[in-house]
């Protein structure tokens, strides 16, 4: 069965939270692993409406938490498929926290999800290509396979020297 490639567009998903005290730790700032649950449930839509099959994470490739969020703020979440694979997808979220009073939006996060798609047995399936459009899509498109080489370089699962497009950062 052929899989129809997919615009990028199609798989995004947006959320959008509160920052409650039960989400916060000691000094007033959102828990990390609440920011992580929020960015897989976003992310694995985006999945799904990507592939329409039941999706699992497989990993969490970068998390970057560069500012950080206080209780009481509005928080942005957009995920989008950036890449997909035979059976896997990339997803990248951008977070953002808004400004309560201005309603100006900062990006304060992002984070890179792996997942899967799969069958009820758990097996693996494959998943529409994709077709990126802007320029940050395809920005985004073309480092995902530097990306997903380096990571599999580092679970042993590919010899560095196969990894040619990571290789070509390094090499004249």
């Amino acid at each position: 069965m052929s899989v129809k490639a997919k615009a990028a567009r199609e798989s995004y998903t947006i959320n959008t939270e509160y920052v409650l005290p039960n989400d916060t730790n000691h000094i007033g700032n959102l828990f990390g692993g609440k920011l992580m649950q929020w960015m897989d449930i976003t992310s694995s839509v985006a999945a799904h409406r990507h592939c329409k099959r039941v999706v699992v994470t497989a990993s969490v490739n970068n998390v970057s938490f560069q500012h950080p969020v206080k209780q009481g703020s509005i928080v942005t979440l957009e995920a989008k498929v950036s890449r997909a694979f035979s059976t896997s997808m990339e997803v990248f979220v951008d977070v953002w926290v808004e400004d309560l009073v201005t309603g100006e939006r900062k990006k304060c996060n992002e984070a890179i999800f792996i997942f899967v798609a799969v069958d009820q047995n758990g097996s693996p399936l494959p998943v529409p290509e994709l077709i990126p459009e802007t320029d940050d899509e395809k920005l985004r498109f073309a480092g995902a396979l530097r990306r997903r080489q380096l990571s599999l370089v580092l679970a042993g699962r590919m010899k560095p020297k196969e990894a040619t497009e990571l290789m070509s950062l390094f090499v004249d």
